[in-house]
């Protein structure tokens, strides 16, 4: 009820409405108008910075830009081992003994090339989490770029794909087979990266430094590489490392009989690239790989994966899958096959088991 003498116009009501809901109009639109320029400014302008590649909403990683930037590493690091072999400046130390009691010897190719590899793709991946064979000096960081760009056999063969970036672990070895490298024997000598997406290989890398040639594949997606077809059972011949072959000879020869060929060979990205087609001439050419004792997952993680997107396998000496997360070794031994029976080939061998956690 209005106050006693006065009359209430509905003609003032309506005006008196009307103009505080311009008052509120006024301030509403004056809000809408700066939050609508803060997005503005917050999105890159046409030409401007973009968001950093192989990050998406979410944090997802591309695995095909993953795999170009791999590729990249691979050859990077892999000059930074030619560069210090051929000027003969390996400055070689032991870092430490093997298993077998043997010395692991570190050079300065491990290192520098460890250093471009890592800060490669770290910088372009940096939500991802990589372990490498050789300790990463932060003092000594270095800023290696990408830019951005894939090549066109990858465009090719392989789609985008997006997998979360928690669920990525990428192994480097930055020079696999040093001890060959030290002894000027180059043929075994390369520089792998893989990718595991849950502990599962999809992603394989390996690099020939001193043939400048490159494997490289993708699980469900494609290779730039293909198996070999031709397997002789009655002369099957057998890869291992060049410290085990007396180890493996005896057993190999009784399950498969004297004609087995034993080949001894230095580095694990070598022996896989013995099982597939490949178009070089100082690489020999193998049945199965075998190893019997301890090893670690960034010397094997890169072939794993290659096997895996051809239909090959590897696993321990036991049949058992090789996870690629938590510790950074393998007790199991290993055996690598492809358009083989693998099953069956696990089931001729139950003596080597015993030897591989010696």
């Amino acid at each position: 009820m209005a106050p006693m003498g006065i009359r209430l116009s509905p003609l003032g009501m309506a005006v008196f409405c009307l103009l505080g809901l311009g008052v509120l109009y006024h301030l509403y639109s004056g809000f809408l108008a700066g939050r609508f320029a803060f997005f503005m400014l917050s999105e890159p302008a046409a030409g401007g910075p973009e968001a950093p590649h192989g990050s998406a909403p979410g944090g997802a990683v591309d695995l095909r830009e993953l795999l170009a930037v791999s590729v990249l590493a691979a050859v990077r690091g892999g000059e930074e081992v030619k560069r210090v072999r051929e000027g003969n400046v390996l400055n070689a130390k032991a870092k430490g003994k093997t298993r077998e009691g043997g010395e692991e010897q570190l050079t300065t190719g491990d290192l520098l090339s460890n250093r471009r590899m890592f800060y490669l793709l770290k910088g372009a991946f940096p939500a991802v989490q990589i372990n490498s064979e050789e300790r990463v000096d932060t003092a000594d960081q270095e800023t290696v770029s990408w830019d951005h760009s894939i090549p066109e056999d990858i465009k090719q063969k392989i789609q985008p794909k997006e997998v979360p970036a928690e669920s990525v672990t990428v192994w480097i070895d930055p020079l696999d087979a040093t001890q060959e490298y030290t002894e000027d024997l180059r043929q075994y000598v390369t520089t792998m990266v893989c990718v595991a997406v849950n502990g599962k290989p999809v992603i394989g890398v390996i690099h020939k430094p001193f043939s400048s040639y490159t494997a490289w594949a993708m699980v469900d997606g494609g290779s730039n590489v293909k198996a070999r077809s031709f397997y002789n059972e009655k002369t099957p011949r057998i890869i291992v490392s060049r410290s085990h072959a007396g180890k493996v000879e005896q057993v190999a020869r009784q399950t498969f009989g004297n004609k087995t060929v034993i080949i001894p060979a230095g580095g694990a990205g070598y022996k896989v690239l013995a099982l597939l087609d490949v178009p070089e001439k100082n690489q020999e050419e193998a049945d199965v790989y075998i190893h019997v004792t301890y090893i670690k997952k960034w010397d094997i993680c890169a072939g794993n994966a290659v096997l895996r997107a051809l239909g090959g396998h590897m696993t321990t000496l036991t049949g058992e899958e090789i996870s690629y997360t938590g510790s950074d070794g393998n007790e199991g031994g290993l055996i690598a096959s492809i358009n083989m029976n693998h099953k069956a080939l696990i089931e001729k061998l139950p003596d080597l088991e015993k030897t591989s956690h010696k």
